[in-house]
């Protein structure tokens, strides 16, 4: 059982997520949700304070999508179309105050992560589409930081058998080969036992 404060949290972030999930929707935008709301659908149940999502726009393609977002969310920072346009990713606040993040997706593996995502109902009248394990893990496992490992090894341990660590190693290690990181396939088939 969660605590009062947590549950309320959670559901501000659920809200949050469906307020997102609604504008994307009736834009006909192909999106997903990653970071911890992918998580907990995934992992292991853990507070989360922000919302994370990809919507795929491809290259060049940036100042078609960030104005009308703009024109829905908050800005969190001052001149966030700019930082988006060069960074490919709009910092704002939805209407009950959560973060997001939104990524400018357009990698052929973001745009296969988000053509494989699926709806899931994290309770009654709350179904968010989220990447699927599997790309959570190339995801985290891509980005390299502690908090991320933790994720990743939560994620492993849930899903055991049913998560698919060759479709893991067959994405992750082109991207780990334009980061020069190596060591990341090593420490990611150590996890899974590989």
């Amino acid at each position: 059982m969660t605590k009062p404060d947590t549950q309320s949290a959670m559901n501000a972030l659920f809200s949050a997520g469906l307020e997102i999930q609604q504008i994307l929707k009736a834009s006909n935008w192909p999106f997903c949700f990653i970071g911890g709301l992918a998580v907990i659908r995934w992992g292991e149940l853990r507070m989360t304070q922000d919302i994370d999502l990809c919507l795929l726009c491809g290259f060049g393609e940036e100042a078609k999508y960030a104005p009308v977002l703009l024109d829905n969310f908050q800005p969190r920072i001052p001149d966030a179309l700019s930082f988006a346009l060069t960074n490919r990713v709009l910092l704002v606040s939805t209407s009950n105050g959560v973060a997001a993040d939104i990524v400018f997706s357009g990698l052929p593996f973001e745009e296969e992560m988000i053509k494989r995502s699926s709806p899931f109902d994290f309770y009654p009248d709350c179904s968010l589409i989220t990447c699927l394990a599997e790309d959570l893990v190339v995801l985290k496992a891509f980005a390299d930081r502690t908090k991320d490992w933790m994720d990743v090894e939560s994620i492993i341990l849930r899903q055991g058998r049913n998560l698919d660590m060759d479709y893991v190693l067959r994405q992750l290690s082109p991207l780990c080969d334009l980061k020069g990181a190596s060591e990341i396939i090593t420490r990611l088939k150590n996890l899974a036992g590989k």
